[in-house]
């Protein structure tokens, strides 16, 4: 009786199986980042918008601020 160690069929499983993990890491890290850049696209958004209203930074000056972020 031969055992999943044992077997002919382990090399390929092990590739696959490693394939198979390293995709799935790469979606959840490309994932993340898209979460983290929105994140902190809207805070810098917030920033803008409390400088814009204490009067700091003029809202011409906010909306070019913001348009060139993008």
């Amino acid at each position: 009786m031969q055992t999943v160690v044992e077997s002919s069929n382990f090399v390929p499983l092990l590739i696959f199986g490693g394939s198979f993990l390293v995709a799935v890491v790469a979606i959840i890290a490309g994932v993340g980042q898209k979460v983290l850049i929105g994140r902190n696209r809207e805070r810098t958004r917030q920033e803008i918008a409390a400088y814009v209203a204490e009067g700091t930074m003029t809202a011409d000056e906010g909306e070019r601020l913001l348009r060139a972020g993008k």
